[in-house]
């Protein structure tokens, strides 16, 4: 195996990685130089500039400085995505979010919809499958627009070809695809008619935060910005939340990615706890109690119903062995489908925390946990409650002793070694990250996680390579 370049030498390259955090929001790359200088010195060799310094001028130059930032963001970003990512999501918009802007614009027939950070295209033309599934021929009576906006000019560009691999569309079954989408040498393109609605623009979400953001980007029924604030600083992914809450119109909806809920988003936003996800607006929104039933026009056809296909996982749970330590688990991940004990506390628990009322939520945890104290699914809450509440060390005590009672449970792992990165234990970090991601690979990578609200078995595999790199 070919041994990794060294660093660089100098202060160049911290000046480059302070550029690169700047104009991008990649907080990612602050403690990972290794990943950066991999990814730098390809547009190094590309750009045939023989030393940092050089290439720093290089993107410093009037002329040809956009066009080589546009080339290394290219390298920087990640650009993993499929159709219909996190269905828990998409179904919350087919039966609340989507039918709840349908009667708002009933009279003026106008909605605008964001996809932010949209990679290839597919979250965006999932959103155009699915508003074509519910108003079918009613649709042309609509002025509908969605926009997807990226700042890697690679990903835009095979966005507007519309033409995907069977990887992005692995979680589709193939009458689907077939309705959806035509073969092409290999591949698929997605119809016309689907096509049709969505358009791809350049953007950077930190330009919402400068002093001319974009006058364009408001008055939003809907923004879908997921997976792309868990790169972001903590305090720059809320200065983010907030930018996008304020492009909404007065009614609109925020979804983010599973991954991406914060406590401070309570400062700016309302949330709203739908079956499997959690919704954001603005903090006068008419937020409906509870998720009214799927949709039908008053005067036009009934709305298809979009089947989202369940995972395909469904392995057999093994028992906790007694004593094993959760670092090295040999478990198998506990099965998707199976119900958690005292499941109307731990709905309950989530439903509070949900919504921010953590001192409530962990009221709820302690109180069932003395009735039932080896249920690693309370003890895992009262994990989560706690780091919420910036009490690491205790979160850390709960996040321990949920694995340790249920050695499968993934995201236990995960979060105890988030919880351990936070408190600067970095060697005892990096293994319950890195048992997380051991017991994730032995699932399908569709597989859903649980308690992890949607979050799947590949995704997070790649949060977990997130915190190891």
């Amino acid at each position: 195996m070919r041994a990794p370049a060294p660093l660089p030498t100098g202060e160049a390259f911290a000046r480059l990685k302070k550029q690169v955090i700047e104009r991008t929001g990649h907080f990612y790359y602050e403690d990972k130089d290794e990943v950066l200088w991999e990814r730098v010195r390809k547009r190094l060799a590309a750009a045939r500039s023989p030393s940092l310094d050089q290439y720093l001028e290089r993107l410093a130059d009037p002329d040809r400085g956009e066009a080589e930032w546009a080339a290394l963001e290219a390298e920087l970003t990640i650009g993993e995505t499929y159709f219909f990512r996190y269905p828990e999501q998409f179904e919350a918009l087919r039966r609340t979010i989507l039918p709840d802007i349908f009667e708002r614009r009933a009279e003026s027939r106008r909605v605008r919809i964001w996809s932010a950070g949209c990679a290839t295209g597919a979250e965006a033309f999932s959103v155009a499958i699915l508003l074509h599934e519910m108003l079918g021929e009613a649709l042309a009576g609509w002025r509908i627009t969605i926009l997807g906006s990226d700042i890697n000019e690679t990903f835009l560009a095979q966005a507007r070809e519309a033409r995907f691999g069977r990887w992005a569309l692995r979680s589709l079954p193939p009458e689907q695809r077939d309705a959806w989408f035509t073969p092409e040498e290999g591949a698929w393109r997605l119809r016309p008619q689907y096509r049709s609605l969505v358009r791809f623009e350049r953007g950077n979400l930190l330009d919402l935060l400068g002093p001319s953001p974009p006058l364009e980007l408001v008055d939003f029924d809907l923004i879908l910005c997921r997976n792309v604030m868990i790169y972001f600083h903590p305090a720059k992914m809320a200065e983010v939340a907030a930018a996008l809450v304020a492009r909404l119109t007065p009614e609109g909806w925020l979804l983010v990615g599973h991954a991406e809920p914060n406590p401070e988003f309570a400062r700016f936003a309302a949330a709203v706890s739908l079956p499997g996800t959690v919704a954001y607006r603005p903090p006068d929104a008419e937020t409906p109690a509870a998720p009214p039933p799927a949709w039908t026009p008053p005067v036009l056809p009934p709305a298809a119903e979009l089947v989202i296909p369940a995972p395909a996982f469904a392995p057999a749970p093994l028992a906790p062995t007694a004593g094993q330590p959760p670092q090295t688990p040999t478990a198998t991940p506990r099965e998707p489908a199976r119900a958690p004990a005292s499941g109307d506390i731990v709905e309950e628990v989530r439903r509070r925390a949900d919504v921010g009322d953590f001192r409530a939520a962990e009221l709820s945890c302690r109180e069932a946990l003395e009735a039932d104290p080896e249920n690693p699914v309370l003890h895992f809450y009262a994990g989560l409650v706690e780091q919420a509440l910036g009490r690491l060390a205790s979160a850390e005590d709960s996040l321990r002793k949920a694995a340790y009672l249920d050695p499968g449970f993934v995201l236990a792992h995960y979060h105890l070694g988030v919880v351990r990165l936070a408190r600067g234990r970095r060697e005892a970090g990096r293994r319950a990250v890195a048992a997380a991601a051991q017991l994730a690979g032995t699932l399908t990578r569709d597989a859903r996680l649980p308690e992890g609200a949607g979050l799947t078995a590949g995704e997070l595999r790649e949060l977990a390579r997130v915190q190891l790199e």
